[in-house]
């Protein structure tokens, strides 16, 4: 775990870097584009259609309130537009990432947790 902090470290201070180059040069920085989701069901099933429920079910959220990480690609986005009014989605920082995982996740192994 140490190699993957001291690699997300020396990440930061890259972009750090090139933001403070940019801004002395004169010139834009443009954000690097996230990897991660976490995407947030915040509508019941009653007066569901069809094709959303089905999307819904796929990407794991198959009860209120519940909340899932996904991996940022395209079929996954073409997804989230389908069931944008059920879900709510955000680019989640590295200390939210770690806060939900420690307070409420668990891993599964062999399909058990």
């Amino acid at each position: 775990t140490q190699e993957y902090e001291k690699e997300y470290a020396d990440h930061q201070k890259k972009l750090i870097d090139l933001r403070r180059e940019a801004k002395l040069g004169g010139n834009f920085f443009v954000e690097p584009e996230a990897k991660l989701l976490f995407v947030v069901r915040i509508v019941g099933i009653i007066k569901l259609s069809p094709k959303p429920r089905k999307v819904l079910q796929l990407l794991r959220l198959k009860q209120l309130h519940n909340g899932v990480f996904l991996k940022v690609n395209k079929p996954i986005l073409q997804m989230l537009k389908l069931v944008q009014p059920y879900v709510t989605y955000g680019y989640p920082s590295l200390k939210t990432v770690r806060a939900l995982l420690y307070k409420r996740g668990y891993g599964k192994v062999t399909k058990q947790r």
